[in-house]
């Protein structure tokens, strides 16, 4: 990770929720780039073990620690592991998030489908934003990024529970803001679109299935649909939330950056 180029969160410590092979590991991995220590979180050990590693491999700083965040006493936990870990914390992304099985179709509203979504995406993380802000207090201020969707604006069907956890998050991200601006605590969102990697792959079968088309048909649909094209990669996405995190987005808050190859405008 040695570069000339200085780097934007040295001296930083910062939280990443659900790392896993996706957007959470490029997350942690641009964070820990960029010069913080970083505390990754997911509900498995196997989830977050190789992106610590990786981190360690190139010369960063990272621990990793399991934990629920739909349970008040494992975030609690995460917490105190991260302060007697670092000595507090500067940044938190919220990261984690589940959905409901958009592989089992169900005919009209069915709100039982929306409990895991609004226990993890909304309540779960508003509780891990809770309980890190006194910590954030403490250092003077520091940044909260909330990982929201494209689907708050293009929700689907068989997502509704997803789409409408993740908009309440986005509200709540705006409340925050106004709440926490005179601690120096900015709270911003990044509304990614779709996310090129193995799950929008498997979506991309199912649905092709569902049609009778190849899966390369769909995501060439989905692509068509975006300015730019493409479908962005992780990797991609995480400069979003490095940037939300940095100082260089000091006078941002209330804030969602929408990162979906202009899906969405405005």
């Amino acid at each position: 990770m040695g570069s000339t180029t200085k780097k934007l969160l040295i001296d930083q410590v910062a939280m990443v929720s659900g790392v896993g092979p996706g957007l959470g590991r490029s997350i942690a991995l641009a964070l820990a780039a960029e010069g913080a220590a970083v505390v990754v979180s997911a509900r498995n050990k196997t989830s977050w073990e190789p992106v610590v590693a990786e981190i360690r491999a190139a010369g960063g700083v990272a621990v990793g620690c399991n934990s629920d965040i739909s349970d008040s006493k494992q975030v609690g936990h995460l917490v105190h592991f991260a302060v007697q870990e670092f000595g507090g914390i500067d940044v938190l992304v919220n990261n984690a998030f589940t959905e409901e099985d958009w592989r089992d179709p169900f005919t009209g509203f069915d709100p039982e489908r929306w409990r895991a979504p609004i226990a993890v995406n909304l309540m779960g993380t508003l509780a891990l934003s809770q309980a890190v802000v006194p910590h954030l207090k403490s250092r003077g201020g520091g940044a909260i990024v909330m990982v929201t969707t494209l689907s708050v604006k293009n929700p689907v069907p068989l997502l509704a529970g997803y789409a409408t956890s993740k908009g309440a998050l986005t509200t709540a991200a705006q409340v925050l803001a106004k709440e926490l601006g005179h601690h120096h605590i900015r709270v911003n969102c990044v509304a990614p679109g779709h996310i090129d990697g193995g799950s929008l792959n498997e979506y991309f079968a199912f649905v092709g299935a569902q049609r009778s088309v190849d899966p390369a048909v769909v995501a060439g649909e989905v692509k068509s649909q975006n300015p730019l094209g493409r479908i962005a990669t992780p990797a991609e996405i995480a400069p979003a939330v490095v940037f939300l995190a940095s100082p260089m987005a000091r006078m941002i808050t209330g804030q969602t950056l929408n990162v979906n190859c202009g899906r969405t405008l405005g």
